[in-house]
């Protein structure tokens, strides 16, 4: 587990190199491992990897992997404020109390959760990812046309491809790289990583931190037990909406960090700090992460059916160990099940010792002169980039993202809802069209079921409560604004 904890985590902070495609690499070394010790150190890998991607988003605004887009937005703003040591052990926490919640979530309650898998059909499906993609007006406040246009050209630049119910070419001008769709990968690491080396290349600091003596000495802080405990509600709220997010099939890390962070930033004494450096959202952003692993392990082990890709790969070290998922891995195979539950806990144990212990050491990376920095992060985007389909086109996609990215910063438009767009929004399409093929058409079967109901209502609050927030904002400042007597 210790093996499997470093390399997840080194996996995780490499741009390119996913969780999914992690776990995949290392299931042909479990083949000599008896069963419980190769899906402990698969599960150290997974959860380790998914933690690994807040290191390089944090400090070099590279997100690791998909998940680690919305750490990317206050944690790259707290490296650059010199609190990088702050940023990198509240992901650490975070992801931990996450870890912890969403295992101790599959040991005790797997079996009834599952249940919830069987009751979400496309429609339900639909709005789950419209409800992550509401998170662009949480980050659009101030300009909020401006995420949208973002936001709306990430779900157009989604329906690139092939399209999966007829087979049909869209947008692909004969380009059989575009055929499979625009690559996720080498657009995220574009968009945040190869646009950030443009910023560097014309910023004014010589490192990326603001040129200060206190922000080097703040560089090798931790953060505090008290703005832990302060974290406390939103570190456990946002673990627990991880967990209940894995659960549901293809929902994945993307949907359930969005909804923490939103929620956590509409329920905020602070709003305004999110996405300027708010150790708040950094922390929600974490916890909901982690969270997603154990809870997509739920519907894997008791009905077969994996939570995400990782899952999906994990599946075939269970099969190659000659174990099937279902009742019989809680009673047959017990010993093996358990000996995975045990091990994930203590990986999370071992995640945060490593990541605690690295805090500050990492934190030293923000220091380097940018024209050292510079070219080994444009090095990491092409070798990322190229890694996923070994084809040069997906590092001509970085280079043009990159500079559509640091286009996009000098005009005050937001990265963050394009991604979004890009990753939600084929889910979405999907989901609404195999919903209008089984309703024959008919649109309110979106909202026929319970769950649909209630999905459709959270939508309505989170669209509606920013501006209800800044109304009630707005009214107190004028009532408590001195009355001037003639």
């Amino acid at each position: 587990m210790i093996f499997g904890v470093i390399i997840g985590i080194i996996i995780g902070a490499l741009p390119g190199l996913s969780s999914t495609m992690g776990v995949a690499l290392f299931i042909p070394v479990t083949y000599a491992m008896d069963p419980g010790t190769g899906l402990a150190f698969l599960s150290a890998i997974y959860m380790a990897s998914t933690y690994g991607g807040s290191i390089s988003a944090i400090l070099i605004c590279t997100p690791g992997t998909p998940a680690a887009i919305i750490t990317a937005m206050d944690g790259y703003e707290l490296t650059k404020q010199g609190r990088s040591g702050e940023a990198l052990s509240m992901a650490t926490i975070a992801s931990f109390f996450g870890g912890i919640i969403s295992v101790v979530a599959l040991m005790l309650i797997a079996p009834p959760l599952s249940k919830l898998v069987i009751e979400f059909g496309s429609a339900e499906m639909f709005l789950l990812a419209v409800l992550g993609l509401t998170i662009i007006v949480s980050l659009s406040q101030g300009s909020m046309v401006k995420g949208l246009i973002v936001g709306l050209t990430g779900v157009l630049l989604a329906t690139v491809g092939t399209d999966t119910l007829t087979g049909a070419y869209r947008f692909t001008f004969d380009k059989m790289e575009l055929f499979g769709g625009m690559p996720v990968v080498p657009t995220v690491i574009g968009a945040y990583s190869a646009s950030q080396v443009f910023a560097l290349a014309v910023q004014k600091r010589s490192t990326i931190q603001y040129d200060s003596e206190d922000n080097v000495k703040k560089t090798y802080n931790i953060v505090s037990v008290k703005e832990i405990i302060k974290n406390g509600f939103n570190i456990v709220r946002s673990g627990i909406i991880g967990t209940i997010v894995g659960i549901v099939p293809g929902a994945g890390m993307s949907i359930a960090s969005a909804l923490a962070y939103n929620t956590t930033k509409n329920t905020s004494k602070k709003p305004g700090l999110f996405g300027k450096g708010s150790l708040e959202g950094l922390a929600a952003s974490e916890a909901a992460n982690n969270g997603v692993v154990g809870g997509s392990l739920v519907p894997l082990l008791t009905l077969g059916i994996p939570g995400n890709s990782v899952s999906a790969v994990f599946l075939g070290g269970l099969i190659i160990h000659g174990l099937r998922p279902g009742p019989s891995l809680f009673t047959k195979y017990a010993n093996i099940s358990y000996t995975l539950f045990i091990g994930l806990l203590v990986s999370t144990v071992l995640m945060m010792i490593a990541g605690l212990v690295g805090a500050k050491y990492f934190g030293k990376i923000a220091t380097v002169p940018t024209n050292v920095i510079a070219p080994v992060i444009m090095s990491l985007c092409v070798i990322g980039s190229y890694a996923i389909r070994n084809n040069i086109f997906d590092v001509q996609v970085m280079f043009a993202f990159g500079l559509i990215g640091y286009a996009m910063s000098r005009l005050k438009f937001f990265s963050a809802p394009l991604v979004l767009g890009l990753i939600l929004g084929p889910i979405a399409e999907s989901e609404f069209r195999r919903a209008m093929m089984i309703s024959n058409g008919d649109v309110s079967a979106i909202l026929a079921s319970g769950i649909s109901k209630f999905l459709f209502l959270l939508i309505i609050g989170f669209l509606v409560y920013p501006f209800i927030q800044e109304k009630v904002k707005e009214f107190r400042e004028k009532k408590e604004e001195p009355v001037v007597e003639n």
